[in-house]
């Protein structure tokens, strides 16, 4: 196991680097324990819940175990404590440990450091700390100086510095794609799971600010750094009481404090007892108090305000952290950010996101035949259709489309096409060529590396999908024909690139619908027909189901889905409707 430490003064961000070299490295596939030393007892749990009490009534080891985890609780009572190396020795296999605090311990170090702190450096005393990690330059220092947010240069440092190799996926072995043996057409539903359970994230991580993090997806859980609201609050302009001090009777009376408590400007005084104060919208409450009152629904003579009784307790008051409390979880790890998730963590205190950097998306078309639109009036020649398609598909994900351009049937010059799109790009999308007859060379060339393997879906439209690595790089080879590169990128390659990409497995949006048309369809393969929704509600289908047809493609807004068994479809049989707009196609 490599180990090796993060160091600091207090309050300098050795625990948030923590926490992103944690995310970058598990995203690389890599397993990562942590020991952290503590002179607090923040990291135990606190008194008076039943592992304390057990610990204070004697026990010398106290295991709490919940379907989530499981934490030993070693009392040292007046043993010595125990060394970092026995500690290590005790964890399980990993490939590597990252340690906070233990600064005099022998393995090598990072120091974090905030100017802002006013803290000397340890580095300047410490032999054992090979590196900074600073939010300020530091020209005078005899060691590399990384910028603290920069979470990938560090973790190269690391990664060189104690000759930990990471994995460029997450345990995407060459035979990650193989299928069992014996088996000749796979169901879409057994081929799916096959990719769902094998997959996992490609990219590495980042911190950038929350306020450009839209379409990004989080790479650790994210927790409130402050509640909200932070402070109990009034809901509404009014008055606000304490509703335990109100007098009986059927018109409530109450003598008013000359100040007011605003938004931004709270009262810092005592309501004295049997008050109230004048509160607007987003004002603190202040101590003591517990309940607003509407101002539309009071009467103010002088220094005397009168409502009527039945006001309920805590009416028109926002308890602190009702929304979301310190340090409670905001946003899971993979959750893809949007606009209103920018607001949420902006409220909670959260100035930076760390974040999966966007999956590099590579395109690459191939044939002699093919050329690009309008360059040739040559009816041997075809347009390429499917590049434009499938980069435009990419873009509109979220992810960094790489136009890897158009490779003709050259064993050679495929090979260095690839050579670049590994490079290049974290997963590779082809077109054409991914067949197993003479001329498809893509396949060929794929099975030199040991990693091919053809993919014989019971699916229409769709020939098999080519599924391999190249330099490490998944690669999926789609079918030439555009119709079925439309299918098989939507069934397959979407919610395999979310996982690749940090996110979820991404399921289809589907509606029952009654449909328009007639069909007889045969048992053993599962068809995706282009349709519309008519102004009746019903599901047409285009007029022909060649697979050549690509002006359907652009007539439909989706797909009907019919499933793998036999069935008679007339006007009004429900069938499965999916949308684009659920494979975020807009």
């Amino acid at each position: 196991m490599k180990v090796f430490g993060v160091t600091g003064w207090k309050n300098n961000g050795k625990t948030g680097l923590m926490e992103r070299l944690i995310a970058h490295f598990t995203a690389q596939g890599l397993r990562v324990s942590t020991l952290k030393h503590t002179h607090h007892g923040v990291d135990l749990e606190q008194p008076g819940t039943d592992t304390h009490r057990h610990r204070v009534a004697g026990a010398k080891e106290v295991v709490l175990v919940s379907s989530s985890r499981i934490a030993t609780l070693h009392e040292l009572r007046n043993d010595p404590e125990p060394q970092l190396a026995a500690l290590i020795e005790g964890l399980e296999p990993c490939d590597l440990v990252l340690v906070e605090g233990f600064k005099s311990a022998p393995h090598p170090k990072i120091e974090a450091h905030r100017a802002a702190t006013g803290e000397a450096l340890l580095a300047t005393t410490n032999d054992t700390i090979r590196a900074v990690a600073s939010d300020e330059a530091l020209p005078d220092l005899n060691l590399p100086v990384f910028n603290l947010d920069d979470t990938q240069a560090i973790a190269t440092f690391i990664a060189e510095t104690t000759g930990l190799a990471p994995r460029k996926s997450n345990g995407l072995k060459n035979d990650c794609f193989a299928l069992p043996p014996g088996v000749h057409w796979t169901p879409v539903d057994e081929a799916l799971e096959t990719l769902k359970s094998r997959l996992a994230p490609v990219v590495g991580t980042e911190a950038i600010p929350t306020a450009q993090s839209r379409g990004r997806i989080l790479a650790t859980d994210h927790m409130a750094a402050r509640s909200n609201p932070p402070g109990a609050n009034s809901a509404v302009d009014g008055y606000a009481f304490a509703y335990a001090d109100l007098p009986k009777g059927d018109v409530i009376t109450l003598p008013l404090v000359a100040e007011r408590a605003a938004a931004g400007d709270p009262f810092t005084g005592n309501v004295p007892k049997g008050h109230a104060i004048r509160i607007l919208t987003g004002a603190l409450l202040p101590q003591g108090v517990d309940t607003v009152v509407l101002q539309e629904d009071v009467q103010v003579e002088g220094a005397q305000l009168r409502f009527p009784a039945g006001v309920k307790p805590g009416a028109n008051a926002r308890a602190a952290g009702e929304d979301v409390a310190a340090g409670k979880l905001a946003l899971p790890m993979g959750h893809k950010m949007r606009a209103p998730d920018v607001a949420l963590l902006s409220a909670l205190g959260l100035a930076r996101a760390q974040v999966f950097n966007r999956l590099r998306v590579g395109v690459l078309s191939t044939g002699d035949e093919l050329t690009e639109p309008g360059s040739t009036l040559d009816t041997a020649r075809t347009y390429d259709a499917n590049r434009p398609m499938l980069l435009s598909l990419v873009q509109g994900w979220g992810y960094d489309p790489v136009d890897l351009g158009h490779v003709a049937d050259n064993r050679d010059a495929l090979r260095r096409a690839f050579d670049d799109a590994a490079n290049q790009a974290d997963v590779i999308l082809t077109s054409g060529g991914a067949s197993a007859g003479d001329e498809d060379h893509v396949s060929a060339l794929l099975e030199e590396t040991g990693s091919l393997h053809h993919w014989r879906i019971a699916i229409k439209p769709g020939r098999p999908l080519a599924l391999a690595q190249w330099n490490g790089t998944p690669v999926f080879g789609l079918p030439g024909n555009p119709v079925a590169a439309l299918v098989t990128t939507l069934i397959f390659a979407r919610p395999a690139f979310s996982v690749l990409a940090g996110g979820p497995w991404l399921s289809p949006m589907a509606f029952t619908l009654p449909a328009a048309f007639k069909k007889s369809k045969k048992a053993g393969r599962r068809e995706y027909l282009r349709a519309r929704v008519n102004e009746d509600g019903q599901v047409d289908v285009f007029k022909s189901e060649g697979s050549g047809r690509i002006s359907g493609l652009s007539w439909a807004t989706g797909l009907v889905e019919l499933p793998d068994e036999a069935m008679d479809i007339t006007p009004g049989t429900p069938v499965r409707f999916l949308p684009y707009e659920g494979f975020g196609i807009t």
